[in-house]
């Protein structure tokens, strides 16, 4: 889907010339010094490669050569390909705002100025840059296959690196750094394994990488006229459709929509692609109930129909394996837009929305979680409530507040992950430990405060009580992977079955006392060494770092971001008065730098210039402070009454 169509070696060579820009202060050199350092340096010692610092010119393109690795073994290295806009030839449009858009809006009060939110002003030149990257990965994975390979042969003497790699995204299209799109220039971020046999220079291979692969890979992906013109913009299309249909729920009042049609499921536990039909499996496309269905207008295609999710309070239900968590993880990923074939697309919540769980043995420093767990043994404080290894119900509760405390308006729970003790507790166990025994409200008796007081949404996978029919607005049943809606028939039997009253006298839910992280405790933490380990863990010096539960991360390149971040994150808690107020100074470095300094965003973080960051939320940023051993927060003067 992202290549131009060219065989390898066509149209690879130079053509054209001028300045590139870049205002590096590095010498520009001419790309046949790099060919001189490559003769000269082979066969020579690794250390000998640190000579390839520098900027050479191309005749269409300028390599900025940013870090040379110490030894085979060590970090690839990290290079940059960049092209000037005025050669690039992409049409402004694919990168600026469209200033057309005009979003619906619920309410509107006088002197309300109308302007775009961030994500749509920057949504043009956030899916010009995912679509380069793709198309890069793409020619990078042809050079490789018909470059040289690696032979093999095993040991310290054997032939090793030659791996010239980009970020790789996945299905969803968020903004990266791998390929940043300013007015000036398109630039592609990757790294070189570079190529050594023992820690002798093989410098031949490394000249056929550089001089060789590396212009062709440039030629196909970074200019207009090399790409599938339609095949791009069908994408950006796509991408800023959905993200114009996610902007818009508000105002129709929903906080969620799947389309007709879309395919749910994905091809395995470990493939994040769509699910395909095969002779033992046929892959059923969703379809909204009549009840349920509602058309919504787009930018680029007239319209889009689905099912709505309605603000307040639903709940799905379903016999087991009929699609319930199938639905409600579609619903988790919809804060992200996605490639277009992948079957989720215009399947979408409010970005505000966050997934909740139970997380045994997390460390919970300093929250308010007495509106859910009060009256524990010891007098042990909820107000203010820490410890390092926490229980089902109590991480349950924090994730919660945490959630909330940072801006989200939406939660979505699955049975399956949440501790049955705080989800709901049933009239038999109520007449023999009676309230006052009990240290936990569960969530039944708070969360229809939560919707109808404080504006937030649930949504619930619930299969194991009908206790919650008597507080949900709308219940769905999964049936063979077809949604029908039983909301009367759910209201019927709650009519017919009375059970004890869910609400209790201590039902009214408050929001948790805003918290500030503590500076000092992040000034420890800059300088020191970052490492991902994988998408979901990593390290920030001796301590590790478990994002396993916080499940809308969804790339590793979003992990990497984070770490760095926290390590950065001193600079944001410094002038904030609370950690909402810090997310907010660090998203509007993300959103502001690639507008006014004309780099990427993502760049406010980083130690020094990388392509490995996709943007993380600020709901996952905040989970990964909360989650880290020795981060300390203190509790603000004033509480948040909203």
């Amino acid at each position: 889907r992202y290549g131009g169509g060219n065989r390898y070696g066509d149209g690879g060579g130079y053509r054209g010339g001028g300045d590139g820009g870049g205002g590096n202060a590095r010498e520009l050199q001419s790309w046949e010094v790099l060919s001189g350092i490559f003769a000269r340096i082979d066969g020579k010692q690794y250390p000998c490669y640190k000579d390839l610092v520098g900027i050479y010119e191309f005749p269409n393109f300028k390599l900025f050569v940013d870090k040379i690795q110490g030894d085979a073994y060590a970090a690839p290295s990290r290079f940059r390909a960049r092209v000037d806009t005025s050669k690039a030839g992409f049409p402004k449009e694919c990168y600026s705002p469209n200033l057309d858009i005009k979003l619906p809006v619920k309410r509107k009060a006088p002197g309300d100025v109308e302007k775009l939110p961030p994500s749509l002003y920057h949504v043009r030149k956030t899916a010009l840059g995912d679509y380069l990257s793709r198309v890069f990965y793409t020619y990078q994975e042809e050079a490789r296959a018909k470059g040289r390979q690696r032979s093999g042969g095993g040991g310290w003497h054997g032939e090793k690196g030659g791996d010239l790699r980009i970020e790789v995204p996945g299905q969803h299209v968020i903004e990266r750094n791998s390929v940043v799109v300013t007015n000036d220039y398109v630039e592609a971020r990757f790294t070189v394994s570079m190529p050594a046999a023992g820690r002798r220079i093989l410098g031949k291979w490394a000249s056929e990488i550089f001089l060789t692969s590396l212009p062709f890979i440039v030629e196909q992906s970074l200019f207009y006229r090399s790409l599938d013109s339609k095949d791009l913009w069908d994408h950006i299309y796509s991408v800023e459709d959905q993200e114009f249909l996610r902007e818009s729920l508000s105002a129709h009042g929903l906080i969620g929509f799947v389309r007709n049609g879309a395919i749910l499921p994905r091809a395995s536990g470990v493939s994040d692609r769509p699910m395909s039909n095969t002779k033992d499996s046929k892959v059923i496309p969703f379809k909204s109930p009549e009840s349920l269905m509602i058309t919504l207008p787009l930018l680029h295609n007239k319209s889009v129909s689905g099912m709505a999710i309605r603000e307040g309070i639903t709940m799905i239900v379903g016999g087991g394996f009929h699609g319930k968590s199938t639905l409600l993880q579609a619903l988790e990923r919809g804060v992200y837009n996605h490639v277009p074939g992948d079957g989720r697309e215009y399947v979408t919540v409010i970005r505000d929305t966050v997934k909740i769980r139970a997380e045994d043995g997390r460390s919970v420093n300093c929250v308010d979680i007495h509106s859910f767990i009060n009256n524990l043994p010891m007098g042990k404080n909820t107000y203010a409530f820490s410890t390092p290894d926490a229980s089902g119900s109590t991480s349950q509760a924090a994730n919660i507040q945490e959630a909330l405390e940072v801006g989200a308006t939406t939660l979505l729970f699955d049975e399956d992950t949440c501790a049955t003790n705080f989800m709901i507790r049933d009239q038999r166990m109520r007449m023999l430990v009676e309230d006052s025994k009990e240290p936990i409200t569960p969530l039944i008796s708070k969360i229809n405060s939560m919707a109808t007081e404080k504006g937030i949404s649930c949504v619930l996978v619930i299969g194991g009580s009908g206790d919650y029919f008597d507080v949900a607005n709308t219940v769905i049943q999964m049936d063979s992977y077809l949604p029908y809606d039983v909301t009367k028939k759910a209201k019927d039997i709650c009519k017919s079955i009375q059970t004890a009253p869910t609400v209790t006298a201590a039902a009214r839910f408050e929001h948790a006392a805003p918290r500030l992280p503590d500076t000092s405790a992040l000034r420890r933490l800059e300088g020191e060494k970052v490492k991902t380990f994988s998408s979901i863990k990593g390290a920030i010096g001796k301590t590790e770092l478990d994002l396993t539960y916080v499940e809308q991360i969804v790339e590793s390149a979003q992990t990497r971001c984070i770490l760095d971040t926290i390590v950065a994150f001193s600079k944001y808690a410094a002038r904030a008065k609370n950690l909402r107020q810090a997310l907010d100074l660090l998203e509007r470095d993300f959103d502001n730098m690639s507008s006014t300094k004309n780099i990427s965003g993502l760049d406010a973080v980083s130690p020094w210039i990388t392509g490995s960051y996709a943007r993380p939320r600020r709901y996952e940023v905040a989970a990964a402070l909360n989650r880290l051993r020795g981060m300390r927060f203190s509790i603000g003067e004033e509480k948040e009454r909203s």
